[in-house]
């Protein structure tokens, strides 16, 4: 298989695009191994050779959602070159830009639809929602926010209703105000002054 550019996809890609796509679009555990095979065009014998279980996909497909989020970190450290509180912004823009994706967070997904998955599994999970918390945090405290992990846990919890809301009641609920109500949060904490 050749992807968009006519170059050849290796079969380890193909697996991992069309798991994430499946898992996004049936979820993980109504995609079998052989419905990934058959889509990604190979076998299951070609899957278990780069991936040893289910487990094992489900983790490199999480692993390959963090690399993506990295970059979206990165383009909003360099939306705004050395003006922290401008990047906050970006980030509730990018944010905002994210919701707009009616399937989800795949971490989140995942928690919800594997709550006794296996440790790695688990793991992975738990180690990149503290991540993303701890860069929202740093963000808000290079922002000049006097409470910026009260502020980061207020903005995390905003995005995880918004997705919920949003796979719920679609477009028009409460996750179409995400924006305004971030930036309510942000100017709120902003205005907070620290005990003397």
């Amino acid at each position: 298989m050749t992807n968009d550019a006519g170059a050849q996809v290796r079969p380890r890609d193909r697996i991992l695009g069309t798991a994430r796509a499946l898992f996004g679009r049936c979820g993980i555990r109504a995609t079998g191994v052989d419905a990934i095979a058959e889509t990604a065009g190979t076998n299951k014998m070609t899957l278990y050779r780069h991936f040893q279980s289910k487990d094992a996909l489900i983790v490199a497909c999480l692993e390959q959602a963090a690399s993506d989020a990295d970059q979206l970190w990165e383009a909003v450290e360099a939306s705004a070159p050395g003006d922290p509180r401008a990047q906050l912004d970006a980030w509730v823009e990018m944010v905002d830009g994210l919701l707009k994706d009616s399937r989800g967070c795949e971490f989140s997904n995942a928690a919800v639809e594997l709550p006794e998955a296996c440790d790695i599994v688990r793991d992975t999970i738990t180690h990149y929602k503290k991540t993303q918390r701890t860069r929202l945090a740093q963000l808000c405290r290079d922002s000049g926010i006097p409470e910026p992990e009260r502020l980061a846990d207020t903005l995390a919890l905003m995005v995880e209703g918004a997705r919920i809301s949003r796979q719920a009641v679609g477009a028009d609920g409460p996750a179409d105000s995400f924006t305004s109500c971030a930036r309510t949060a942000i100017g709120y904490f902003a205005s907070v002054r620290e005990p003397a």
